[in-house]
């Protein structure tokens, strides 16, 4: 009996050391890099914008710079009291440039010649109703303005229009992963990873600086609609 011990684990010892080893589990579905699909979606939604500003302001001439000093102050004055009649608030208006230039006359070979003094004051204006940037604006022009720039129209809350653009371009790429993967053969599981882009939004409109001459309607501004474009990268599991 004490023999056939011996020869039993003599026998053990001598069978292949892979004889008693189990094999690894499969690597999971998700963590073999062709068995998923990566693509990106873009969506965008159209809002309204809901606040706008807009600069006015006063360029005056005159030979001794007090002189322009005092007319641009006089007529800069009026404007913004013009503003202030109109519902204006004083945390919605602000001066934003101030400039004194000489007009020299410029001959060759002789030194530069005053001619007199250029005044510039511009003031910034916000407000939170775009429609009333026409009747602001022909208000500031009746008060004396000669230059109007920068008119703006934005949108205050960047989240305005974000959760639909975001679903859209979630579809988008879901539509897209349908495609390749039945081109290929396959179809397409879950969403593994889902990364959002950068939101795109337009630049604020602008409107041309001129100069303002009389007029007899508050001017006509539309301030129109923009649209927000949102991207988002999603990596698929491909069945």
């Amino acid at each position: 009996m004490k023999t056939t011990w011996t020869l039993l684990v003599a026998a053990l010892a001598a069978a292949p050391s892979g004889f008693a080893q189990t094999p690894p589990p499969p690597l999971p579905r998700e963590a073999a890099a062709w068995e998923t699909i990566s693509v990106s979606g873009a969506g965008s939604a159209t809002v309204t914008p809901d606040r706008a500003t807009f600069n006015v302001g006063v360029q005056s001439m005159a030979p001794a710079v007090a002189a322009a000093v005092q007319e641009n102050n006089t007529r800069v004055a009026a404007i913004v009291a013009a503003l202030r009649k109109l519902g204006a608030t004083d945390n919605e208006i602000r001066t934003s440039q101030i400039s004194i230039y000489p007009q020299q006359d410029h001959q060759p070979g002789r030194p530069p010649r005053i001619l007199g003094y250029q005044v510039s004051n511009t003031v910034t204006v916000t407000r939170g109703n775009p429609a009333e940037v026409g009747r602001f604006l022909q208000a500031a022009v009746d008060a004396g303005a000669n230059t109007v720039s920068g008119v703006s129209f934005l949108v205050s809350d960047p989240a305005r229009g974000r959760e639909g653009a975001l679903q859209a371009a979630f579809a988008d790429a879901r539509a897209k992963a349908d495609v390749l993967a039945k081109a290929a053969g396959r179809t397409v599981g879950r969403a593994l990873s889902i990364t959002e882009g950068t939101a795109v939004t337009p630049p604020p409109y602008p409107m041309p600086r001129v100069a303002m001459m009389e007029a007899k309607a508050d001017m006509p501004v539309e301030p129109g609609a923009e649209d927000l474009s949102f991207t988002v990268s999603v990596i698929f599991e491909l069945r």
